[in-house]
């Protein structure tokens, strides 16, 4: 009774601490700073199109089509709108709920099959708390470092990508490890449509090629290719996308053929493209920095599963197989976006999932030696942070949008504030070490990484915001009252998508301030640096500066039809 009554306890616990982290980690201050160029306004304003009109069917931006993404994050973006207005919140709502649902789903999964490989369930001491301790810190290994955090609150289409792939995967090893059972596979097959209607052929074929490596590793591809029944799964699959897919290649044809199917997708994967090359082990620094304070311990939780093993986990019941799921999703989604030449941060997002099952089961497990060397690692990891958080604001200039950064970065001491937390955790670290409690290190990395999130990268965050978001929003908010009917709206020398979307207006890029197309209009409210002001009045018949916030300057001018070349 004492044992049903502490085991309660726990996974309240852990229940409780998963939620406020998952709070913390997504929704606090979500919607506390702008929208943030070059790509995320991009999303956004597509989604105020859509919820404006009505057109359901066809994303644009500025007038234009918008053919990088299907529809599924346009639509939960502009169902954001609905329910909350338009709004950051609503642009990035729809990532902070995949990101939270997926956390949350890991937790349930790690709850019922976290399974400590090496060890017999029996000789556990407690089955269920350890179960309970695997959920919790995978839940808050999957929330809590940069790659997540960063993607979990940009209003774009990775994070939601990521959440639907994640659940389908794991639909998929519920279903296995039931024997079969069909409606997880249904599930798996749903949230792969999701993923396609989020992103195309990719949200179909990373699923299934994890899929297919696991049922390869096992031996069972014939069997479990029945068990899934994939013909029907595949239809569903078929009906939940394709419908989407025949209206807008009936209403744009060929255009849209060649810009996503090819642009968007092959070339990306075979070419180089907008010059996001990289090389073969650029996913190996991205890992280890995007996965910290966890990825210390990433190489120990891979290898203690022993995946050349094969003949031990052919023999391990389905509900012990987690681990080596989990292992096969990370290699899996690793491997292909090595193979691909674009090369992006954002797209080794799906395997974080899998990385924070891997480190859950090895924390929760028995002590072993590569617990006390990641245990280890950490701590010299804790050090080299305190140190990095420290000297961050000398290495933060640069940037000529925020020539004020690093000074407002060192004044507000948040970055000192993060190096004290960093600095804290490597003294507890080491005690945890000269205790022999190493297995408890996730404590401190959980801690740790909680705190400097809300006194360094959310306050850095904002001040960020200050310098290089707020000053377009304010001439936004001059351009909505000063602009006359016959103005058109332009900014020149470079594009800044948001003021599109915080005018609620078309705008004219023009990269040259002396350009032809820019006299065209005859009369312009035109954004822009002082020198390329500076040149737009020199060749107008009349201008005047209407406004300067930060780096940025709005001008009234006036052109003379004739002038143009």
């Amino acid at each position: 009774m004492g044992s049903a009554s502490s085991h309660s306890s726990a996974r309240w616990v852990a229940i409780v601490t998963v939620v406020v982290t998952l709070f913390i980690a997504f929704f606090w201050q979500l919607g506390s700073i702008g929208l943030v160029d070059e790509t995320e306004p991009l999303f956004a304003e597509a989604s105020r199109q859509m919820y404006e009109t009505g057109n359901w069917i066809t994303p644009y931006f500025n007038g234009e089509t918008r053919f990088d993404k299907p529809p599924l994050v346009y639509w939960g973006m502009a169902l954001g709108f609905h329910l909350l207005g338009v709004s950051e919140w609503g642009v990035r709502l729809p990532s902070a709920l995949a990101a939270a649902g997926l956390a949350g789903f890991s937790f349930y999964t790690l709850q019922r099959y976290g399974h400590s490989h090496g060890e017999p369930v029996t000789t556990l001491p407690d089955k269920h708390q350890a179960f309970t301790l695997a959920a919790l810190v995978g839940a808050v290994a999957m929330a809590l470092h940069p790659e997540t955090l960063v993607w979990a609150r940009t209003g774009v289409s990775d994070m939601l990508l990521s959440g639907c792939m994640g659940a389908a995967l794991l639909c998929f090893f519920w279903g296995y490890a039931q024997g079969g059972k069909s409606s997880w596979y249904y599930g798996f097959y749903t949230f792969v449509a999701l993923a396609v209607l989020d992103k195309g052929p990719v949200g179909a074929v990373i699923p299934g090629l994890v899929v297919f490596a696991f049922m390869a590793y096992l031996g069972q591809i014939r069997n479990l290719l029945k068990e899934i029944k994939l013909l029907r799964g595949s239809l569903l699959i078929l009906l939940l996308t394709v419908p989407w897919f025949i209206a807008v290649i009936a209403i744009h044809g060929q255009t849209y053929i060649d810009s996503f199917f090819g642009y968007h997708n092959y070339e990306r994967f075979t070419e180089v493209v907008n010059g996001h090359a990289a090389p073969w082990y650029f996913y190996f620094a991205v890992v280890a920095i995007g996965f910290l304070p966890w990825s210390p311990g990433l190489p120990f939780a891979m290898a203690r599963l022993r995946p050349w093993a094969f003949g031990y986990w052919r023999r391990q019941p389905r509900e012990k197989q987690l681990g080596l799921f989990a292992l096969i999703w990370f290699l899996a989604i690793f491997c292909f976006f090595t193979a691909a030449v674009t090369k992006l941060p954002s797209y080794v997002l799906p395997l974080m999932p899998a990385a924070a099952i891997m480190v859950g089961l090895m924390w929760a497990g028995p002590p072993q030696r590569g617990t006390w060397l990641s245990a280890a690692l950490s701590v010299v990891f804790f050090a080299l942070l305190s140190v990095a958080a420290y000297l961050t604001p000398n290495w933060i200039g640069g940037d000529p949008v925020m020539p004020n950064f690093p000074e407002l970065v060192r004044n507000s001491q948040a970055m000192l504030y993060g190096s004290i937390v960093w600095g804290l955790a490597t003294l507890a670290g080491l005690g945890l070490l000269v205790m022999r409690q190493s297995r408890w290190m996730w404590g401190v990395s959980f801690i740790a990484f909680a705190m400097f999130t809300l006194v360094s990268i959310l306050p850095v965050a904002t001040i960020a915001d200050s310098q290089r978001q707020l000053p377009l929003r304010q001439l936004a908010k001059t351009i909505q009252t000063a602009q006359r009917p016959d103005e058109t709206v332009a900014m020149v020398g470079f594009m800044k998508p948001s003021l599109v979307f915080y005018t609620q207006r078309p705008v004219l890029y023009i990269y040259n301030p002396d350009s032809d197309k820019l006299r065209a209009t005859g009369q312009a409210l035109v954004v822009g640096h002082p020198d390329e002001i500076s040149t737009a009045i020199n060749v107008s018949q009349s201008g005047e500066i209407l406004q300067t916030v930060g780096t940025y300057q709005l001008a009234r001018l006036t052109f003379n039809p004739m002038d143009i070349k």
